[in-house]
This record gives structure tokens, C-alpha cells and sequence, in this order.
């Protein structure tokens, strides 16, 4: 069994994600196989600005008509391709009610009670999804609409909005059986319908499945099954009947992981990361299920990963060595950059001038920079 270090594993996923700036176009950004996360104010543009040789536009993502965002893995916001939604969306029906009811994830329990399968309660909401969302609609108001047609299973009372209304992860994860997509760079969110949206499908298709979390093995990997099913945001053990024949099992440091075949040679010798990246909180590098492996340190850990609030990561030469911040005060973006250990002046310079990329990249021209 091939054995490699931790080092040589994220020197991997650091060229496979594409950090070493290697694609000019983000359409050709392999990790868009995957799909970028967009679940705060432009993570995806950020984590973009990380990954492309030159200066991100702010309109980088919201305008290219290539793309799509959609609630897709996990019921988040992620972009992905448009001509990859039909396979994506057939990755994304449950494999059976186990499987469907994992995928409720925080909400599994108010589904439990509803007493019914959690197939149907999932397919019978994208039905009303797809009935109320003919024009862009805000999230609201297509939340109470479709709570109008559903069950009252399906729904609780929503101490925030001061209302019932239909489960929120129930929504999203029948909004693109639904045939909607979200419209990029609009808050609050609003939903609109896919310019083809096809006929809805109910079937699973096993195949779709292993595909998925095989991309998420490249990007990733080596990696665990449990690592896969949490970004698939669902239980291991739905998986077992997916999971991908094309892979081997290899050790980092000790621990069992997996590699899709085609990638043992990318695995065997990475090239060296260098060089200083700004990762925006939730960005790809960071999503990695194997926290442990990406900082040891479990004092550091806690500062990348928070429970509310996460920053973003300070990445030098392959390593997660400090965080950052950034907030807006007028017309100007302050970042607040901490580093866990003395950096070099150099690594100093470096992630100042990744500042400025970010800055650009979301629109201002102003920016400070603090180090904490």
C-alpha cells in the first residue's frame, strides 16, 4: 500500500485545486467539476481571486452566463457549470429514504415527525418549488408560497421570521429538482427558474453519485468515505453501494484514505506549493472533512475553523500558518491579517499584496491592512 506524509498529501490537493495559478480561465477551473461554494458575501469570487493568475473583476462570476448557482452538495450555494447541471442534479436525488432523510442534516428530526417517506417529502416539495417559481422570486416569498401548498408536516414556526414556514434545508434541497437556480450577486437570495429545466426525475442514478464523490477524492484526497459523505451531506453508510470502484486505498501518516486512480501520479510527486494565498472562510482548501490533517495543532484549528464566524486562512508555502479578516468601513476594505508564528517580511509582503488582489477583486480600490 502506498503510504505518503501529510506534507506530500496537501502539496497534492494544492495543485489539483488549482492554487499554483496554472488556468487563466475560471470556466476551465477544474475544481468547478466539484462546484465552488458561495455561502457568504463573494467566498466564491474570493476563492476565485486565490486561484487565477490575474486580477478577478467583481462582475467575474455574477456575469458569466456559463455558470450557474444553484443549492446543490449540502443544500449550499455553490457555482457550478451549466452544461453540468443535468448529472449534477442526478447526483443529487437521494438513494433511498435513508439516504434522503441524512441529506435533512440539522432538520432530520422535524422530518421524522412529518411520519412520512422522506423521499416523497423531498420530490413533493420540488413539485411545489417548480409550480411557484416561474419569475425570480425573493427566498421569502417563495418560501411562502410553497408552505401555502405543502402539508403542515413539512413546515414549523420560525421564531426569527415570526412565521411558519417550510423547513429551510427541505427547501433547498428540492429547489433544483425544482428546476431553480439563485440569481448571482442578488441579496436577499432570490431563486428564478432554470432557462431549461427539463422534466423532474425521481430516480436515482447510482453512477452520478460515485462521480461526485470521486471528484471530491481528486480534490481532496486522499481522503476517507466519511470525508466524502460529509460534503455530500449525508450518513457513510448510505454510500457503501456508490462508492467508487476506480480508487486506492493509501495511508497518510498512518491513516486510511482513498485516490482516484488517475491520480496516483499527481500524487506521487506534487509540485512544491509556494508563495501566499488569501482562502476566504468556507473556501475549497479549507472544506476538507480532514481538519486534523490541514492544521494539527489543535489551538490553531480552533482559530481557522470557529463556530460562528470563521476567518479566512493565512496559507504560506503549503501551510495554514495564521488568519485573516476583513471588514468594510466606508469606502474602504480593512483587513486585519494574524499570524500564529513570526512570518518572514517577505511572506508579509506577499499576503499584503494578496490583500490587494481580494480588495480588487470585491470592487475597492481603498484597503488597509493591520496585523494582529
Amino acid at each position: 500500500m502506498l503510504e505518503v506524509s501529510r506534507e506530500q498529501a496537501l502539496a497534492y490537493r494544492i495543485a489539483e485545486q488549482g492554487l499554483h495559478r496554472s488556468v487563466a480561465d475560471p470556466y476551465d477551473l477544474p475544481l468547478l467539476d466539484l462546484g465552488l461554494q458561495d455561502s457568504m458575501r463573494d467566498t466564491a469570487l474570493l476563492s476565485l481571486a486565490a486561484r487565477m493568475p490575474d486580477p478577478v473583476r467583481p462582475e467575474s462570476l455574477v456575469d458569466d452566463q456559463r455558470l450557474a448557482l444553484v443549492w446543490s452538495h449540502r443544500g449550499a450555494p455553490h457555482f457550478h457549470r451549466r452544461v453540468d447541471l443535468p448529472e449534477l442534479t442526478a447526483a443529487l436525488v437521494p438513494l433511498d429514504d435513508p439516504d434522503a432523510l441524512a441529506r435533512m442534516l440539522w432538520q432530520k428530526k422535524d422530518i421524522q415527525a412529518a411520519n412520512e417517506s422522506p423521499l416523497d417529502i423531498i420530490f413533493t416539495t420540488a413539485r411545489a418549488i417548480r409550480k411557484v417559481v416561474t419569475k425570480p422570486m425573493t427566498k421569502g416569498t417563495v418560501s411562502g408560497a410553497i408552505t401555502k401548498l405543502l402539508p403542515p408536516a413539512f413546515s414549523r414556526w420560525c421564531r426569527p421570521c415570526n412565521a411558519t414556514h417550510v423547513h429551510e434545508q427541505l427547501m433547498r434541497i428540492a429547489s433544483l429538482h425544482g428546476g431553480t437556480r439563485l440569481e448571482a450577486g442578488q441579496s436577499p437570495a432570490t431563486l428564478a427558474p432554470l432557462e431549461d429545466r427539463g422534466r423532474m426525475s425521481t430516480r436515482p442514478v447510482p453512477a452520478a453519485v460515485s462521480r461526485v464523490l470521486e471528484q471530491y477524492l481528486r480534490f481532496n484526497g486522499p481522503a476517507t468515505p466519511g470525508d466524502a459523505a460529509g460534503f455530500v451531506g449525508t450518513a457513510k453508510t448510505c454510500l457503501s453501494e456508490t462508492w467508487p470502484s476506480a480508487v486506492t486505498e493509501i495511508k497518510v501518516d498512518g491513516r486510511r484514505a482513498f485516490l482516484p486512480n488517475d491520480r496516483l501520479t499527481a500524487l506521487e510527486n506534487p509540485p512544491s506549493p509556494a508563495g501566499v494565498r488569501l482562502l476566504p472562510p468556507l473556501d475549497p482548501y479549507t472544506q476538507g472533512r480532514d481538519k486534523a490533517v490541514l492544521v494539527p495543532d489543535k489551538a490553531r484549528a480552533k482559530e481557522v475553523w470557529k463556530i460562528l464566524g470563521s476567518p479566512g486562512a493565512l496559507l504560506v508555502d503549503g501551510e495554514i500558518l495564521g488568519t485573516w479578516r476583513m471588514k468594510v468601513s466606508g469606502k474602504r476594505l480593512a483587513f486585519t491579517l494574524t499570524e500564529f508564528d513570526p512570518l518572514r517580511r517577505a511572506d508579509r509582503a506577499a499576503a499584503e499584496d494578496e490583500a490587494a488582489r481580494a480588495a480588487s477583486a470585491r470592487g475597492y480600490q481603498d484597503f488597509s491592512v493591520t496585523w494582529a
